[in-house]
C-alpha cells in the first residue's frame, strides 16, 4: 500500500509577503531545504496583478514542493536593487542560497507549472502531480494483479489529494466492478466533478460498466452458440452469443460476432452491433490490438 503525504500545506505556510529585514531568513536559509520562489511587484504593476495570483495557485499545486515570498519593491528598493531588477514583474527561484532561475513579465500558466517543475527538479525534488502519478500506476499494478480492494484504498487515497484526477477515478470506478460491487462503481462514476466528467479515463470505465452490467445477464457461450449455428440469420441470438463471449473474457472473439451481424444487417435493432463495439473499444486501450483491428475491419465496412 502506497503511502501518499498528509494534508497539503495551506497557502499561508507557502506563500508570504518578505522585506529587507526577513528576507535572509525566508528566501537565502529557507532555499536550502526547498526552493523559494520570489515575486518582486508593485501595487501599480498592472501585469503584476496578473501574474501574482497565477503564480500563488501554480506554487500552491506543487503541493509544498516550492515556496514563494513576494517582495513589494517600492518598499524594498535595496534587495530589488542588489538582485539588479530593472523592471517588474521580475521572478527568481533561489535554491541552496542562490538564484537559479528566473523570467520578467507575465507569463501564461502553462509556462508558470513549467517554470516550477524545472525548479523543483532542479532541486531533486519531485512534483506532486509526478507522486500521484506514480501512485495511479502501482495502483493499475494491484488491479491488475487481483488485488481490487488495496488499488480502491489507493485510488480514494490519491483522490484525497487531487479531487479531479481522472485517472484515479476511472480506477476507483474500475476497482468496484472488479469487487463486484457495480452499484457502488455507479456512484461514484455520477459523483466524478463535472470538469473531468468527458475524460477518457472516465469515458473508459463507464463502458466497462457498461459491459459488467450486460455480463450479469449475460447466457451460457455453447447454448448461444448452438443457437447461432443452427440459424446464422437469428441476429438476437448472435448479439447475445457476442454479450456472452464479452462476459467470458473472450473480447476478441465478442468482436467478430458483432462485426458478422454488422455486415449481415447493419440497421439491425438501431444499430446495435455498431454501438456495442463502440461500448467495448471505448472499454479497452485505445492501442489494443482488439481496438485496431476492430476500428480497421469496421471502417473498412462501413466504407466499403
Amino acid at each position: 500500500m502506497i503511502e501518499l503525504g498528509g494534508k497539503a500545506p495551506s497557502a499561508q505556510d507557502l506563500i508570504k509577503d518578505v522585506s529587507e529585514a526577513d528576507f535572509m531568513a525566508e528566501v537565502v536559509d529557507v532555499s536550502r531545504t526547498v526552493p523559494v520562489i520570489v515575486d518582486f511587484w508593485a501595487p501599480w504593476c498592472g501585469p503584476c496583478k496578473t501574474l501574482g495570483p497565477a503564480l500563488e495557485a501554480a506554487v500552491t499545486k506543487a503541493g509544498g514542493a516550492v515556496k514563494m515570498v513576494k517582495v513589494n519593491v517600492d518598499e524594498n528598493q535595496m534587495i530589488a536593487g542588489q538582485l539588479r531588477v530593472q523592471s517588474i514583474p521580475t521572478v527568481y527561484a533561489f535554491w541552496q542560497g542562490q538564484p537559479i532561475d528566473g523570467f520578467q513579465g507575465a507569463v501564461p500558466p502553462s509556462e508558470l507549472e513549467a517554470f516550477i517543475d524545472r525548479v523543483i527538479a532542479a532541486s531533486g525534488g519531485q512534483a506532486p502531480g509526478d507522486e500521484l502519478a506514480e501512485a495511479v500506476a502501482a495502483a493499475e499494478e494491484m488491479l491488475e494483479q487481483g488485488a481490487a480492494a488495496d488499488a480502491a484504498q489507493t485510488f480514494a487515497a490519491i483522490l484525497q489529494e487531487d479531487a479531479q484526477n481522472a485517472a484515479a477515478y476511472g480506477g476507483l470506478v474500475r476497482s468496484y466492478i472488479a469487487l463486484d460491487d457495480l452499484d457502488q462503481a455507479e456512484a461514484i462514476l455520477n459523483g466524478a466533478p463535472a470538469e473531468i466528467s468527458k475524460a477518457p479515463e472516465l469515458e473508459a470505465a463507464h463502458a466497462q460498466l457498461e459491459l459488467a452490467r450486460q455480463a450479469a445477464n449475460a447466457g451460457p457461450v455453447s447454448d448461444l452458440r448452438a443457437r447461432v449455428d443452427a440459424a446464422p440469420e437469428d441476429h438476437q441470438a448472435r448479439f447475445d452469443l457476442a454479450l456472452a463471449l464479452q462476459a467470458s473474457g473472450q473480447t476478441a472473439e465478442a468482436v467478430d460476432e458483432l462485426l458478422e451481424l454488422f455486415r449481415r444487417d447493419r440497421e439491425w435493432n438501431e444499430a446495435a452491433a455498431k454501438q456495442q463495439l463502440f461500448t467495448i473499444f471505448e472499454a479497452l486501450k485505445p492501442n489494443d490490438p482488439v481496438v485496431l483491428n476492430g476500428r480497421r475491419k469496421l471502417s473498412s465496412m462501413i466504407f466499403a
